[in-house]
C-alpha cells in the first residue's frame, strides 16, 4: 500500500495507541494499559491495569492545549515501566539481577518508580541536549550574515530535523532496535486492522500496511515544524534566553501540536495529507519495519486487552 492510501479514512478511528517494547507491545485503550511481551519459552503474557490518569481524575488537565503535554509525559513514564517490564524477561545475567543496587538500598520498595523518574530526567536531557542546545548553537554561526530573526528560527528547526533523521536512521541499524521496530509495525498493521472492521486474526492483520499517520514519530515531526513558528515570536536572543525561551515554551509547542494532530488524524482532506506525509516519510524509513506472524500475535493479544464492550469509547473525536 501506498502513503497516500493511508490518507483515506477508515471505518472507525480509534484513540487506541501502543508502544514496541523488548520482544513485546504495550497498548493504551479508553480504560485499560495492556503489555503482551513473548517470553524466551515462546509463551506470552499479559499484563493489564486500570488507567487512571490525570485526565481522569480531573477534568482541567483534559482541557486542550492542557491535555497534549500531561499525556505526553504520562505516555513517556508508561513506556519506560512497560520496557523494564519487558526487559526482566531477557536478563542475560540472573545472579546480576538479584545482587542488591544502590536504588534497592535508598529507596528499598519504592526503586521501579524512583527507576522510572530517573529514565525519565535522563531522557529528558538527552532530548533538551540533542534536540535543544545543539541546534541552537549550530545555528549561531550563521548569526554574523542573517539578521531576519525568523531565517535564523528557520534554520535551528531544519538543522534539528536533521539531527532527528540521523538519531533515527542509526537507531534503527542497531539489531535489538531493528527488532522494536518491527513490533511497531506489528502495532501498527493491528490497529489498522481494527480500524477497518475485520476480525483480529494473524491473516487480517497481515494484509494491512506498517505505517499510520496517527503515529507517535508522526506527533514528534509536528513538534518540530510548529516550534519553528512558535519560537519565530521570540526573535533571536543571547544563547541562555534561547534556551530557557524554547524550555518554557516546549509545553505550549507540545500542546499544539498535539491539537493539530487531533484535528488531522480523522480527515482525508489535502492539508491533512501534506500534513501527515513527512512523520510517515520517517516511518517508512527507520522507525517502523515489518513484522512476523509471531510479532503480530502478540500485538493482537495486546489490543484484544483493551478494547471495550461499547466500541464507542475509543472513538477518535
Amino acid at each position: 500500500m501506498k502513503i497516500k492510501d493511508l490518507n483515506r479514512v477508515p471505518k472507525h478511528i480509534t484513540t487506541i495507541g501502543g508502544q514496541a517494547l523488548i520482544e513485546g507491545i504495550l497498548m493504551r485503550g479508553p480504560k485499560d494499559l495492556a503489555i503482551a511481551v513473548r517470553k524466551p519459552d515462546d509463551e506470552i503474557i499479559l499484563k493489564k491495569e486500570k488507567l487512571n490518569t490525570l485526565g481522569m481524575r480531573y477534568k482541567f488537565f483534559s482541557l486542550p492545549l492542557i491535555r497534549g503535554v500531561v499525556g505526553l509525559i504520562e505516555s513517556m513514564a508508561f513506556g519506560i515501566r512497560a520496557l523494564m517490564y519487558s526487559a526482566e524477561f531477557y536478563e542475560e545475567d540472573m545472579e546480576e539481577e538479584n545482587k542488591e543496587t544502590f536504588l534497592d538500598k535508598v529507596f528499598k520498595d519504592k526503586k521501579e518508580e524512583a527507576e522510572i523518574v530517573f529514565t525519565l530526567m535522563i531522557s529528558l536531557a538527552f532530548t533538551v541536549l540533542l534536540f535543544i542546545l545543539l541546534p541552537s548553537l549550530i545555528t549561531n554561526f550563521f548569526k554574523k550574515g542573517i539578521e531576519r530573526p525568523f531565517i535564523l528560527n528557520l534554520i535551528e528547526g531544519l538543522v534539528r530535523i536533521m539531527l532527528f533523521l540521523i538519531y533515527v536512521t542509526l537507531v534503527s541499524k542497531m539489531e535489538d532496535i531493528g527488532r522494536v521496530f518491527e513490533y511497531h509495525g506489528a502495532e501498527h498493521k493491528t490497529i489498522h486492522c481494527y480500524e477497518n472492521g475485520d476480525p483480529l486474526t494473524v491473516e487480517n492483520v497481515k494484509k494491512y500496511p506498517i505505517l499510520h499517520p496517527r503515529c507517535g514519530t508522526s506527533f514528534l515531526f509536528m513538534v518540530m515544524i510548529v516550534s519553528i513558528l512558535v519560537l519565530s515570536f521570540f526573535g533571536w536572543p543571547n544563547p541562555l534566553q534561547r534556551v530557557l525561551i524554547r524550555l518554557l515554551m516546549f509545553p505550549v509547542i507540545a500542546g499544539i501540536s498535539y491539537e493539530i494532530n487531533r484535528v488531522i488524524g480523522k480527515s482525508n482532506s489535502a492539508v491533512a495529507y501534506f500534513l501527515s506525509y513527512p512523520g510517515l516519510l520517517i516511518q517508512r524509513m527507520a522507525t517502523v519495519k515489518e513484522p512476523d506472524e509471531a510479532q503480530i500475535e502478540v500485538a493482537i493479544e495486546a489490543l484484544k486487552a483493551v478494547l471495550t464492550d461499547k466500541r464507542e469509547e475509543d472513538l477518535w473525536t
